[in-house]
């Protein structure tokens, strides 16, 4: 509460002020009232008779203290709701930019569904005491001024406020401590039950496809009673504690009716002093509701900023420094020295002590079995991850000491996992501001022709604006890895890596981008994560990696006769190759003769 009043602190100002306005006018309003009575009331009900001037003057003073009430309340509840979402807004970007500075090594150890809760359920419930918190700073001030009020008019009356408003508070507490683990439990389910839907609509095919749509059911139905039950829980707790908050103002009016009657008839008090207090206990019911939803809020708030904070207080933020890259558009010199590289719950180095050299202008091939080590090399290259040890440089520069963003100027890869944006492939293409474009459409056409995607773009109802879907699920796979593919082209990158980004393209389409890429004399190093021989055919230089270490570089054929394991390797993928050009052809024949 205190970093809320701390960053907004003019808005609370104002919303604490008018509910000062409102708890004062409220307090006098019981003492107009009373007044009221003694001196207009009763004797009008005494002598038959009342002065126009002065029910005149009565009704002004009530509608005055109602005005200022009214100002008190909007002044209030504006000024609460603006401060509330102000800092969920405020916290969300916050939450953003940190998942945004944050390394992919943290995100791999958060789920998605988790990640999208801290950004949106948390941040939320961290801030809903905001709402009720200037009515309860200015129920607090009411009480206090009830307090001496009551003193004042009657010490007797006082006890029964004395004992009624702290049992209001102790009921409170008990509250808060009993809400607290329940409303945790709920917010963590919220996270998973989140977490298992994004699951399962991001695999929707593979779901689909296998005949899965039963088990994923039951798997979200099970987690989804528990969030269930476990807000029943909190429910129930909520249902048992609210009467009782309700059921002690009302209580407490019970009793000063009776013990004021008692003092009214002894002549201690009068009237007047008896609807005061009587009024006081009757409106005293919400501003101490009030108190009680910050407190009540409280359990869920506290959950809420716990998992907020771990967001914020994350410690694996990458170090930056200050160093620049060369501006020149020249093909960029990519060298590592004993690079080794661990993934936090590996037993085993992943990398060990690679040394590669990429010259300016030369297109590697890098080429190794499923799980050597080439994704995470290519992670390290761009910085996605930082190695246990060893040093990366580019141009001479260590990666880790240059000025943030600075390598993705230079730099741009292109994964085998491609992502599209639910957005036109002009945007797709060039990631940038509809209202302030950063490529021109000659840019675009280029970089899509130079990715052997121009033709298909040219064929689609729109062009350059038709929107493709989320994910791109309007698109072939290879022709959503062909859009990826030109996305890094249009930044006419110095580096360009392509981690197997050509898997979904036929053979000849993808002969015809990597020739294209050479034709084009791009100013750029090109490493190439490559199975097919074709493709590795057409690097200058292969880089073989094997159990997370460089066996042999060389041209294709120096390799093939000297790296039993490579020979092996390039083998089996053209025979599996082959084995699917046959199928495919006697599935073709056998179509054509039915």
């Amino acid at each position: 509460m205190g970093r809320a009043i701390s960053e907004q602190r003019g808005i609370f100002t104002i919303a604490l002020s008018s509910s000062a306005l409102f708890g004062a006018m409220t307090v006098a309003n019981a003492f107009v009232l009373g007044e009221l009575t003694g001196r207009v009331v009763l004797p009008s009900l005494r002598d038959g008779d009342v002065a126009t001037g002065t029910l005149v003057l009565a009704a002004l003073v009530i509608l005055g203290v109602a005005v200022l009430k009214i100002v008190g309340i909007l002044g209030r509840r504006i000024g609460a709701g603006v401060m509330q979402y102000r800092l969920q807004a405020s916290y969300r970007r916050q939450v953003s930019r940190q998942y945004l500075r944050l390394p992919l090594s943290w995100h791999n150890r958060h789920p998605t569904g988790q990640l999208l809760s801290n950004a949106n359920s948390d941040v939320e419930a961290s801030w809903y005491p905001i709402a009720p918190l200037p009515f309860a700073c200015g129920a607090i001030l009411m009480l206090v001024i009830t307090a001496v009020a009551l003193v004042l008019i009657d010490p007797v009356l006082a006890l029964i406020g004395l004992v009624v408003f702290p049992t209001i508070f102790a009921i409170n507490i008990v509250y808060s401590r009993v809400m607290s683990p329940r409303v945790s439990r709920a917010q963590q389910l919220r996270a998973e039950v989140s977490g298992i839907a994004h699951e399962s609509f991001d695999g929707a095919l593979v779901v689909k496809t296998l005949g899965r749509e039963a088990e994923e059911t039951e798997r979200f139905r099970e987690r989804a009673e528990e969030l269930r039950d476990s807000l029943i829980a909190v429910g129930k707790v909520r249902g048992t504690f609210d009467p009782m908050m309700e059921a002690l103002p009302a209580l407490g009016t019970l009793a000063v009716l009776l013990f004021g009657t008692m003092r009214l008839e002894s002549g201690a008090i009068d009237a007047g002093d008896l609807v005061s207090v009587a009024y006081l206990f009757t409106v005293l019911a919400l501003p101490i509701r009030a108190i009680g939803w910050v407190l009540g809020d409280l359990p869920r708030a506290l959950a809420g900023w716990d998992r907020v904070s771990a967001v914020l207080s994350a410690t694996g933020e990458q170090k930056h420094g200050e160093g620049r890259l060369p501006s020149a558009a020249t093909p960029a010199h990519l060298h590592a020295t004993d690079v080794t590289f661990t993934y936090a719950d590996a037993d085993e180095a992943v990398l060990s002590r690679i040394t590669l050299d990429i010259t300016p202008g030369r297109t590697v091939a890098l080429v190794g079995p499923t799980g050597s080590g080439k994704s995470t090399l290519v992670s390290l290259f761009v910085r996605l991850v930082d190695p246990d040890s060893g040093q990366i440089l580019v141009d001479g520069a260590d990666i880790g000491r240059l000025r943030e963003g600075e390598l993705s100027t230079a730099a741009a890869v292109v994964a085998q996992a491609t992502f599209l944006f639910d957005d036109t492939v002009r945007q797709n293409v060039s990631l940038g501001d509809e209202t302030d474009p950063v490529y021109g459409d000659a840019e675009i056409w280029r970089a899509l022709k130079l990715a052997q995607a121009d033709r298909f773009v040219r064929a689609l109802p729109d062009g350059l604006e038709t929107r493709i879907g989320e994910r791109g699920t309007t698109l072939s796979g290879g022709q959503r890895q062909r859009l990826a593919l030109a996305r890094a082209l249009v930044r006419r990158p110095r580096l360009l890596i392509l981690d197997d980004a050509t898997s979904s393209v036929d053979p000849a389409v993808e002969a015809a981008i990597l020739g294209g890429l050479r034709a084009a004399d791009l100013a750029s190093s090109v490493l190439v994560v490559a199975y097919r021989r074709a493709t590795i055919m057409l690097a200058d230089e292969v880089v073989y990696v094997e159990h997370g270490r460089i066996l042999a570089r060389g041209t294709h054929d120096e390799l093939l006769d000297s790296v039993p394991g490579y020979t092996a390797l390039i083998r089996a993928y053209s025979d599996a190759a082959e084995q699917r050009r046959l199928e495919s052809a006697s599935a073709g024949r056998d179509e054509g003769a039915a």
